[in-house]
């Protein structure tokens, strides 16, 4: 009959498990790859990079000739200008074909400012589309970690209440024996009762983390989702402590928001140069062809096909526009070029300025991050040794239940505590990794 039972059990226990192991478990990088996929704040930023590319291929389009044709009819009634150049009371059409084309030769380099500013633009959204990437990065990893802390959290519950459930079993036999009171498994069943609770407790913080974190990815489903859950050693193994000069010396180099800045600096100065180039002149090169047909009622005119190659005209010109006086708008727009440019440098000086901050703070936070870890360490040592203490006098008749359960639950929070400081270390040398690049 137990081995009926034992086989029974097993098969059930497999059946449970076979759903769980189809279960798919998204590592940390598969949810970055999934959030930078689906987030609508990098989708719009993509749509914004798009348009500067358009302007950017537009400014280089500007240096290529403009070449238009028009055509155009006219009816004049009453008097009308005949082909011998006098009027007469007759009605009349004429109809006109042209073509021209016209190109910049020269216009104070203003065309060529302007692909650079252009340029420049496009470069600057593509570093804030970076920008969103590594906040988004930032977002999911938070999360992430806070998930796998949650999940620490729920299985030191999960142990606990094992461990007071053997503790039952042990003393029910010292009951039987005669050597314990049976008044003290009633204390231990109150206390899985509490543990039972904190297990509750612990396994809702976790679902409502992995919520967050499916809602940061914006997974259209959260039902079954779930992710792997490394050791917080192996994530602190992967990532060295490195000093805050060395890392904010690399996110000069790296970062976006320093790239996207040192962008928005060189458009400025391009459009300084756009705007000073209107002080010189404008050469233009022209060229036109055109023909028409002319109909003058009550006269014998030649066939529209005769007319059309009789009429062809063609011209060639230059054009120079030479600014003399234009009411102080170039010199105007010059200054506010200036004062742009001015305002970006201390934009510039203020992001670094920022970034330094954000650095240092982040050393110091993962320093103390690892110092506390160090101590959690040490009370698990001391509060295991404690409560193994405390349990084997209480199974000797040496101490009350109160004494085994005070050990207990200090054993419990130190375990807390510990990973709490762990999961809190590798958060905060995640922050460094990705400050750096």
């Amino acid at each position: 009959m137990q081995l009926r039972y034992k086989l029974l059990y097993l098969l059930i226990t497999v059946g449970t498990l076979l759903p769980i192991a189809a279960q798919k478990k998204y590592t940390l990088l598969e949810c970055i790859d999934i959030a930078l996929e689906n987030n609508r704040d990098i989708k719009q930023q993509e749509l914004n990079r798009q348009q500067r590319q358009v302007a950017y291929s537009q400014a280089r389009a500007d240096l290529l000739p403009a070449v238009n044709a028009s055509s155009g009819q006219s009816f004049v009634f009453g008097r009308s200008i005949g082909l011998d150049n006098t009027y007469q009371n007759t009605n009349s059409s004429q109809t006109n074909f042209n073509i021209g084309a016209d190109i910049t030769i020269f216009d104070g380099l203003r065309m060529k400012h302007n692909i650079d500013a252009r340029r420049a633009d496009v470069l600057v959204s593509e570093a804030d589309l970076e920008r969103i990437k590594d906040e988004i990065t930032m977002s999911v990893s938070t999360a992430f970690l806070q998930a796998l802390l949650n999940h620490e959290l729920l299985l030191i519950a999960e142990n606990q209440i094992e461990s007071t459930q053997a503790n039952l079993l042990r003393s029910s036999e010292l009951v039987n024996s005669g050597k314990m009171a049976k008044g003290e498994l009633y204390k231990i069943e109150a206390q899985i009762a509490k543990e039972e609770l904190n297990r509750v407790q612990a396994e809702s913080s976790y679902k409502l983390a992995l919520l967050d974190l499916a809602q940061i990815m914006e997974l259209e489903s959260f039902n079954d989702f779930d992710i792997a859950s490394p050791p917080a050693e192996t994530l602190i193994n992967e990532t060295p402590l490195l000093s805050s000069q060395m890392v904010y010396e690399s996110a000069l180099v790296n970062r976006p928001e320093i790239k996207s800045i040192q962008y928005q600096l060189e458009s400025s100065m391009k459009e300084k140069l756009m705007a000073r180039s209107q002080y010189y002149p404008t050469l233009s090169f022209g060229a036109n062809m055109g023909t028409g047909y002319y109909n003058m009622s009550g006269r014998n005119n030649d066939p529209f096909a005769t007319q059309l190659k009789n009429n062809v005209s063609n011209s060639l010109g230059f054009n120079l526009r030479i600014p003399i006086f234009n009411r102080f708008q170039v010199k105007n727009s010059v200054q506010n070029a200036e004062i742009a440019i001015a305002n970006r440098r201390l934009e510039m000086d203020k992001t670094k300025l920022e970034l330094r901050k954000r650095i240092e703070q982040a050393f110091f936070n993962a320093v103390g991050a690892e110092s506390r870890w160090a101590a959690a360490q040490k009370s698990v040592t001391a509060s295991n040794e404690a409560y193994r203490f405390a349990k084997e006098k209480h199974e000797s008749g040496r101490a009350n239940s109160y004494e085994l359960f005070l050990a207990k639950n200090n054993q419990t929070q130190a375990l807390s505590e510990e990973a709490q400081a762990k999961y809190e270390y590798a958060f905060r040398l995640k922050i460094l990794e990705l400050l750096k690049d």
